[in-house]
């Protein structure tokens, strides 16, 4: 990988630019080069908790100056995603402000009466009556849509459960399916390219995880490139069909190709 043909980038955030609220070694300077030079990125995640300006906060608060329009989250992707589908539509959403957000500015009705969707996003506290609203609305016809995968979430406790452990538990009571819109899905990948108006042949993703930030970047024709700063190792590689296209310890490594 030259760094001619690589002309914009899409980057995770977790693992890759932080850890546990602090710069990864290498994220300011990058984050500053892509600025400086007018390149083309965003920064992607999965937690559909927060929006582009609360990240872009937290970020702050790490040393990372990263405006909030240069933030996709799977919220955005979500509603992204459904304003092409069914514009103007109704949703009964549960979800945090990210998500709510996200949904409104896209220009549907949310209710709990006759909804077009059922969005299920990540919460801090997961209602048993929205729960068991959900699952009515859906068996009555609603299409479930979740904006993530991921079945648990850190806290300083220990794991919560997450969008996928609580979609599971729909899915058990309604016999449906939701669909997903966030990483592994490539739809996340291709959003992002939408919003920046540029073309996948150009386009890199740096990531920290084999199952989802590189599985979804080869499946959306991007430039894979691995960190190891964040969840995978070099034993973990091997054990998928697929590679990454650079497989780095950090993003400090990333400079000498951007």
């Amino acid at each position: 990988m030259s760094k001619h043909n690589i002309r914009s980038w899409l980057t995770d955030m977790d693992g890759v630019l932080v850890h546990e609220n602090k710069a990864i070694p290498g994220a300011v300077e990058l984050i500053q080069h892509w600025r400086a030079t007018d390149t083309p990125f965003l920064v992607l995640t999965n937690n559909s908790i927060y929006t582009p300006r609360d990240l872009s906060a937290r970020l702050h608060n790490s040393g990372l100056s990263v405006p909030e329009e240069r933030i996709w989250t799977s919220a955005l992707a979500t509603a992204a995603f459904l304003q092409d589908q069914t514009p103007e539509g109704k949703a009964f959403v549960i979800g945090e402000a990210g998500l709510t957000t996200a949904i409104h500015e896209a220009g549907f009705i949310m209710t709990d009466t006759d909804p077009d969707y059922v969005i299920l996003g990540e919460t801090r506290s997961y209602s048993f009556e929205a729960i068991t609203k959900a699952i009515r609305l859906i068996s009555a016809g609603a299409r479930f849509i979740a904006t993530n995968p991921d079945a648990t979430g850190p806290s300083a406790e220990g794991a919560l459960p997450a969008t996928g452990a609580v979609a599971a538990l729909i899915t058990r009571a309604t016999s449906r399916e939701p669909y997903i819109v966030g990483k592994p899905n490539p739809m996340m990948f291709r959003s992002a390219l939408n919003k920046l108006g540029v073309h996948s042949e150009g386009t890199g993703m740096i990531g920290d995880r084999m199952d989802t930030d590189i599985v979804a970047g080869i499946e959306a024709g991007l430039h894979t490139v691995l960190v190891l700063s964040g969840i995978a190792d070099r034993a973990e590689i091997v054990r998928y069909p697929f590679r990454p296209k650079l497989v780095i310890n950090s993003v400090a490594d990333l400079l000498d190709h951007v």
